[in-house]
């Protein structure tokens, strides 16, 4: 697959999911490490495994199972991706970054970008959800950036405003969903790193210093692209684990599933609420 998409190859895409469902959704929601599990809420569900659509870019990582599961959640008509592909496993960004075209191209108006983080505030625990407020683009900023190259103006204009990269009005809606369930839900920014490897202590004093309350290793693409394309876009972390500013424990990637166990149940809650007081407004 070449480092740079063709407009070719995401219609390529889209036309293949549309040949095998007869579903039309309007939500697209992005499931990160551990997370999966909130498809199994879906019903009347087709299922397709994304080794078969055309250019659809493949996870090698345990907790991301390749899949679409399009359906209905609490009435309304989603497609769920179980599991992303990520820039360190050898992708391009735009190669990473193609579902979420895909889903532009669908008709898709909203997307709901989730991934594992790790906890920078000290504030947060492991099993805790954060809503994304908003994020450091770190990857982008170096260069690595989804948006790199010629740009087609019928997906969006060359230079994108980013100042309110999660939509306010789906921010509010899911802090008073959060807070009708008991839910606890942070308000924080995401920092987006290229991974694999976890971050040293001195990386994550110096993240925490520019402002980050979370870190992982996705999300911040998806963020740029859907943007870039007019979606509106929620994203929410699951925490994970205590980032080890100290220097005193080891982080896993074991670790990260695990707490899937414990945070898919929080987020099915969260996510059922919003779905259920859908649509909300624009402003």
């Amino acid at each position: 697959m070449d480092e740079l998409l063709t407009r070719e190859s995401f219609e390529e895409a889209a036309a293949a999911i549309r040949t095998r469902t007869r579903h039309k959704p309007t939500i697209g929601i992005v499931l990160g490490s551990g997370l999966g599990g909130l498809a199994d809420a879906v019903t009347e569900a087709e299922i397709i495994n994304v080794a078969d659509i055309p250019n659809w870019p493949r996870s090698t990582v345990e907790g991301h199972v390749g899949r679409l599961v399009l359906g209905r959640l609490e009435g309304q008509v989603v497609v769920i991706q179980q599991g992303r592909a990520h820039y360190y496993e050898g992708l391009s960004m735009q190669q990473v970054t193609l579902p979420i075209r895909v889903m532009q191209l669908m008709g898709l108006e909203t997307v709901i970008l989730t991934n594992a983080a790790g906890a920078i505030n000290p504030d947060y625990q492991p099993g805790e959800l954060m809503l994304m407020r908003d994020h450091i683009n770190f990857l982008g900023m170096a260069g690595a950036t989804p948006l790199r190259g010629p740009n087609d103006p019928s997906f969006g204009p060359r230079f994108p405003d980013m100042s309110q990269a999660y939509d306010p009005t789906l921010r509010r809606l899911a802090l008073s969903t959060a807070a009708s369930l008991n839910l606890t839900l942070h308000h924080g920014v995401y920092v987006g790193l290229s991974g694999p490897s976890f971050e040293t202590p001195a990386d994550l004093r110096f993240l925490r210093l520019i402002g980050a309350d979370a870190v992982g290793m996705s999300t911040v693409a998806e963020a740029t692209v859907a943007r870039h394309g007019g979606m509106r876009v929620m994203g929410i972390s699951g925490i994970s684990n205590k980032a080890n500013l100290d220097g005193d424990t080891t982080t896993s990637h074991e670790e990260v599933l695990a707490a899937g166990l414990t945070l898919v149940p929080k987020l099915t809650s969260l996510l059922t609420g919003v779905l259920r007081l859908w649509p909300p407004p624009r402003e």
